[in-house]
């Protein structure tokens, strides 16, 4: 009887003993935080899961909050390392945070599955944006009023496609939509809309337009063939951990430009 009570004393101490250590591993882990564009999310997302794989001691967590929470988040401390889907401004290269390009994108325009138009002139496209053209049957389609959706003030994506057609401060949007997700849906439910969204996300729910003849994909972005682009870049404080280096030294190398490839987007190197 009491050889019975001493084994299951043992091997309840055993049991707190072991769940100790094992709580104690989880603890001591390295937490390297990620935010900013929501575009870059998803792949975001992608290398921390591989990376973690062969960093037991690193758990990265990753969160979106757009391009501008970027910055704000990694000056503060809030975050380690900031997505951004458009190039540094001029003002934040002074804040002395370090830049890497993890990716490029293109930025494809999108519109209802059922619109008849399929391929459309960056004239014509600063004209819809801009108000001056704002029913389909100017430009080929249906007779349909055109509704303009694109994203919020501050989106690296607004930014990215506003600067390549130089019409910053004069678009006319009928709708501004937070995500990525957002715009593809309500895109495709509305029959006149166009929207933008970065062209590894776009699907069956849409349809792309071809913009000056040229489609939006791995080959002509690559070839810069397709002129709405810009790039993905990760940005740090210059005096980041070696932890958080070692990842994004991690996404810049062979594994991690193969996910790059993998998401739709295209490498760097």
């Amino acid at each position: 009887m009491k050889n019975k009570i001493l084994i299951t004393i043992v091997s309840i101490l055993t049991l707190i003993i072991l769940g100790s250590c094992t709580g104690g591993s989880e603890i001591e882990k390295t937490v390297i935080k990620v935010s900013g564009s929501n575009s870059v999310e998803s792949l975001s997302k992608a290398f921390s899961e591989a990376f973690s794989k062969n960093a037991s001691d690193i758990r990265v967590e990753v969160q979106g909050g757009g391009s501008g929470a970027a910055i704000k988040n990694v000056e503060s401390g809030i975050a380690d390392a900031g997505n951004l889907s458009r190039p540094l401004s001029d003002d934040e290269k002074t804040k002395g945070l370090v830049e890497t390009i993890i990716a490029i994108d293109g930025i494809s325009l999108i519109v209802h599955k059922d619109n008849g138009v399929s391929d459309i002139t960056t004239d014509n496209l600063i004209k819809v944006f801009n108000g001056e053209i704002k029913n389909w049957k100017e430009i080929g389609g249906d007779d349909q009023e055109i509704v303009v959706i694109g994203r919020e003030a501050g989106s690296g994506t607004r930014d990215g496609f506003e600067s390549t057609l130089n019409i910053k401060e004069k678009t006319k949007y009928t709708i501004e939509l937070n995500e990525t997700g957002q715009i593809k849906t309500q895109v495709g439910n509305t029959k006149g809309a166009i929207g933008y969204i970065s062209t590894g996300y776009v699907d069956s729910t849409v349809k792309g337009l071809k913009v000056d003849g040229v489609e939006a994909n791995t080959e002509t972005i690559n070839k810069k063939e397709y002129k709405i682009q810009r790039p993905f870049i990760v940005v740090t404080k210059k005096d980041a951990s070696e932890k958080v280096k070692s990842f994004i030294n991690f996404i810049i190398s062979t594994e991690g430009q193969k996910i790059v490839s993998t998401k739709g987007f295209i490498p760097v190197n």
